[in-house]
């Protein structure tokens, strides 16, 4: 399993503290303190990630749910792996990462979307990045 990038709990904390915000701008609720626990270990052993498996049960809880708020896949609904590309123009995953994508879990499925995200060089990202603003390729008009 991927480890959970330090963005990615950074993300979260901020998904959480835009949920529930501080109450006096000082303590933290339950998620968004059980998150930046996670987060300040990282600064402080000078990691960028967190391993799934090892994460305080809150801190899971908290950054699936923030993860659940997320698109689930980077599809724009032009997949050249059809076509026999190993790496999909449109969205930037191998050949292997499409097939198995309904299977992986979620810290490999961030992992994708971190390795794709720094890359930019997939469609989704140019030439359709309208069609991954919308998320969803039904609501497309036909072309």
């Amino acid at each position: 399993m991927a480890g959970i990038h330090i963005t990615d709990i950074e993300s979260a904390i901020n998904y959480w503290r835009g949920r529930e915000p501080s109450p006096d701008g000082v303590a933290l609720p339950a998620p968004t303190r059980a998150l930046a626990e996670v987060y300040a270990l990282l600064v402080f052993y000078h990691e960028v990630e967190a391993d799934a498996r090892t994460m305080p049960k809150k801190a899971l809880e908290a950054w699936l749910e923030w993860y659940h708020s997320t698109p689930d896949t980077p599809c724009i609904a032009i997949c050249s792996t059809s076509q026999g590309d190993e790496v999909c123009k449109g969205c930037g995953r191998t050949f292997e990462e499409v097939q198995l994508w309904p299977e992986m879990q979620p810290a490999d499925k961030r992992a994708t979307w971190r390795r794709i995200t720094l890359d930019a060089t997939s469609w989704r990202f140019n030439k359709y990045a309208e069609r991954a603003a919308e998320g969803k390729a039904e609501s497309l008009p036909k072309e």
